[in-house]
């Protein structure tokens, strides 16, 4: 599965050299038009707070935005409940998902009747891998370096890791729409447990995807030899990205997703960058995912524009600008072998400007009937409006 420092770098200077050429892709081919509009409006609730603010503040902001982003309807008493996280890394937020919304979201759902809250997510496969033949790294110790381990038990909920379940606590599940995916996509037993998804994702930069926001979270729920297909057969690596997301399961469960962007990773991602601590700070969520991302995708644009050093965006400290493809190559054979790097495609920077050249926003609104129109409720009521007229025009065009 690892290749020598000397094997890497002879296999670097080929790459570069062309000598190694990537295959060309298989199936359907790679479509990417700009999503129509929809006739729907979905409502993303949010609200600011000032740099620093402290634990009180941001877990009582969380709550004021999950309660105004759903009436909670869906939850009946005794009901089981996943909290799904972005913990790629050990590193802490905004590199993974908020503490703080852990403890916020737990507190909340156990208020109003919860019987079970379950935190989960497999970090990257540079961090924990796991196929037949073995495992290298543990989620736990990921989680607890990253602190989402402990705010999660301190909050009065359980904790889930996939590879302590095994290498066959999985299931395979279809999308509901056409996809790019060869077969079934695997996935935990543990969404058969459950009867509603709350996902806590991080507002990111990323040097292979561009973004990485609660569509991308859903990598995540792969078992490492679905994440080989997606990073192999890379052509399509946006567009099999967002059809996670249509699974049968995630689309039937998926109740409320929610982000605390006080902080936001600007460049490179998803386990380092830039941090912007923006004046103010947003928290925000919606019930629906890609409603969520629109306005995630705004806020990453607009803390580039105005939160990041100009010197932080050259192109060796933002490598998605130039070379995503090339990097994604070496990916698949520094954790899969030079067998699987013979096979693997490669794949052009798609600049992104707003939702709609969002590759893998536009793959979600292609399969979901088009972009939503967004609502944006200000629950604090004193979010400057120059922020919200950036957020509404970066999803219009």
């Amino acid at each position: 599965m690892h290749q020598d420092r000397r094997t890497f770098l002879k296999t670097l200077g080929l790459l570069f050299m062309g000598t190694l050429t990537p295959r060309s892709s298989r199936g359907f081919g790679v479509l990417r038009p700009k999503p129509p509009f929809s006739d729907v409006s979905e409502l993303v609730t949010l609200k600011g707070l000032p740099p620093g603010a402290g634990e009180k503040e941001v877990i009582a902001a969380v709550r004021n935005v999950a309660e105004g982003a759903t009436d909670f309807s869906w939850l009946s008493r005794g009901d089981a409940v996943l909290i799904k996280t972005a913990v790629n890394s050990p590193r802490r937020y905004p590199a993974t998902t908020s503490p703080l919304s852990i403890r916020a979201m737990v507190g909340l759902l156990k208020e109003r009747g919860a019987g079970k809250v379950v935190v989960t997510d497999k970090p990257g496969v540079k961090y924990v891998y796991q196929d037949e033949d073995g495992q290298r790294g543990s989620s736990r110790k990921v989680m607890i370096a990253n602190g989402l381990h402990h705010a999660a038990l301190e909050s009065g909920a359980e904790v889930h890791y996939f590879d302590e379940a095994g290498y066959d606590a999985y299931f395979g599940d279809r999308t509901e729409n056409e996809s790019h995916w060869r077969g079934e996509l695997i996935l935990p037993n543990v969404l058969n447990e459950v009867d509603h998804i709350v996902l806590l994702p991080r507002v990111s930069r990323h040097v292979l995807a561009g973004s990485t926001l609660g569509l991308k979270a859903a990598v995540g729920w792969l078992r490492d030899d679905s994440r080989l297909e997606l990073h192999r057969d890379a052509e399509s690596l946006f567009e099999k990205t967002a059809e996670i997301n249509d699974s049968k399961t995630l689309r039937q469960k998926l109740r409320l997703v929610l982000t605390d962007a006080t902080k936001v990773q600007t460049t490179f991602g998803p386990d380092y960058g830039f941090v912007a601590e923006p004046n103010p700070g947003l928290i925000f969520g919606s019930e629906s995912l890609l409603a969520h991302d629109m306005a995630a995708l705004g806020w990453l644009l607009w803390n580039r524009d105005y939160a990041t050093p100009e010197d932080r965006m050259t192109w060796y400290r933002d490598p998605y600008l130039t070379h995503p493809g090339t990097i994604n190559r070496l990916f698949v054979w520094h954790t899969w072998g030079v067998r699987q790097f013979l096979r693997s495609e490669t794949y052009k920077t798609v600049p992104i400007s707003s939702v709609r050249t969002d590759p893998v926003i536009s793959r979600a609104a292609v399969m979901w009937g088009g972009l939503p129109r967004l609502e944006l409720e200000d629950v604090g009521a004193g979010l400057d409006k120059d922020i919200i007229a950036y957020l509404l025009g970066k999803a219009t065009v």
